[in-house]
């Protein structure tokens, strides 16, 4: 019995140790549910030192025991992150520069001034700022708005990605919004920017209460007044360079960031990635111009290509519609000959002056080479139940449905493509069989200007409806 008391008592003993033990190597850096005191701003050091090539470079350095991250505020609209960074002060002034620093215990900060004894003018005249300013001699500065007209003006896409992969703007595709009006003006004297948003901004509706506005799922136009004396800075950190606005301040739609990458910067163009406060995932792309600044258009090129439909198979043609109802897979309502195909298009006129100059056309990325190629065919079906008595229409028009087919080319890039067209028309004389009409080009053959082909059916300028149905449009060879 006192063998197996002693034995007892060991292990008992032994059992409090490895208890005691385990405690003791529980330190509070192992236990994530407790924190230490918070840190106070007097333990928030920093020292700054004037850089050996240039005293309107100051070095910044850290010194703050136990930092995990820290954030900087330059004082002058930049902002930093890691604990030795540098910022360029061009401008003679006092910069109050806030250091944060984030530890184990918490976050705090401290600030320290920083005196720029004289502006170095070698540092104002940089191509980049040149690019965004007008240069020191634009006394006005320089304003650029958004480029409206430009495919992919405004873009979303993965924030890591170098272009907008999930949606760009069609040209104009925010009309009305509150955005193509809005001016932002930077100037090199005093680094000053100005927004004019006429009184409204195109907000992202994801991040409209930073904005003093309701977080919708759609974006929409907000009354805005942008704050008075904002500056802009620009900085480079990991290879890369940013324009950031102080005060919070944004350029022309408002995702909850001030800050900038700058992917291009020349003389004609700002083209911009900026981040989304509510979606960290996601990136904003901004294309800008200087105002009063047309982009040239780089011209088509001059080609001859297979032009043919045939509706049962992919044709070579996107036909797009203008005031018409187009079914291009409809059934042949008369397969026989001279067509026996399955499917044709149905071409529906409807009734009204909001119809009178229905058509369907295609827009080709290059100019129509017809020097060789210029005969246009293609087979038509007219019903004998359309319409072709009363007379409903514009005064200068021939107020009944026509039996006619007309094929325009045009030059689609034109303000009013109508005006320097050129027409053939066949009228048909035959009604409930398939017909088919041949359009001499041949006389035109030298035009170099043409990239649209239009097919107009049953006249225009009459308000009266109309279907009809085609198949078999080409161009000869």
């Amino acid at each position: 019995m006192k063998l197996i008391n002693k034995f007892s008592n060991f292990y008992m003993h032994l059992a409090i140790l490895l208890m005691l033990a385990s405690f003791a190597a529980c330190t509070p850096d192992d236990n994530e549910f407790t924190l230490g005191p918070t840190p106070t701003s007097e333990m928030v050091q920093f020292s700054t030192t004037p850089s050996t090539g240039n005293p309107n470079i100051i070095e910044f350095k850290n010194e703050t025991p136990g930092t995990i991250k820290a954030i900087w505020d330059f004082g002058n609209g930049s902002t930093g992150e890691g604990n030795q960074v540098s910022n360029p002060y061009p401008v003679q002034g006092n910069y109050t520069v806030k250091l944060t620093v984030f530890t184990k215990d918490g976050y705090t900060s401290n600030t320290k001034t920083v005196s720029i004894a004289s502006t170095d003018v070698t540092m104002l005249n940089r191509e980049d700022y040149n690019f965004l300013t007008g240069g020191a001699s634009n006394t006005t500065g320089k304003t650029w708005v958004i480029d409206k007209d430009f495919v992919g003006h405004m873009g979303v896409g993965p924030i890591a990605s170098a272009t907008p992969d999930w949606w760009q703007a069609p040209a104009n595709d925010k009309a009305g919004q509150g955005l193509y009006n809005d001016e932002m003006t930077f100037n090199l004297n005093g680094f000053a920017y100005t927004y004019d948003n006429k009184g409204d901004t195109f907000v992202n509706g994801g991040n409209a209460a930073g904005l003093g506005g309701t977080n919708q799922t759609d974006d929409y136009t907000l009354n805005h007044t942008p704050p008075a004396n904002m500056v802009w800075s620009m900085v480079e950190e990991g290879g890369k360079k940013y324009l950031v606005i102080s005060q919070r301040g944004f350029i022309a739609y408002y995702t909850g960031s001030s800050r900038y990458e700058v992917l291009k910067l020349t003389e004609n163009e700002l083209y911009l990635k900026t981040t989304d406060a509510a979606n960290a995932a996601n990136g904003w792309w901004l294309r800008l111009i200087p105002k009063g600044y047309t982009r040239p258009v780089e011209p088509k090129p001059y080609k001859i290509v297979d032009i043919q439909d045939n509706f049962d198979t992919e044709g070579t043609v996107v036909w797009k519609k203008d005031a018409l109802t187009l079914n291009e897979s409809y059934d042949n309502p008369a397969p026989f000959p001279i067509n026996n195909s399955a499917k044709v298009a149905m071409y529906a006129k409807q009734e009204g002056q909001a119809y009178a100059f229905a058509n369907m056309f295609a827009d080709f990325d290059h100019k129509l080479d017809i020097t060789n190629r210029n005969i246009f065919k293609i087979k038509v079906f007219i019903p004998g139940y359309n319409d072709f008595t009363t007379e409903n229409g514009e005064s200068w028009a021939i107020k009944t449905l026509l039996r006619q087919v007309s094929i325009k080319l045009q030059d689609g890039s034109a303000p009013e493509p109508w005006v320097n067209q050129v027409e053939v028309k066949q009228a048909v004389n035959v009604l409930d069989k398939w017909v088919e009409l041949t359009f001499d080009f041949s006389p035109y053959a030298e035009r170099k200007d043409l990239d649209r082909v239009v097919i107009q059916v049953g006249g225009e300028g009459n308000y009266i409806p109309g279907v009809f149905f085609l198949d078999d449009f080409r161009l000869e060879k």
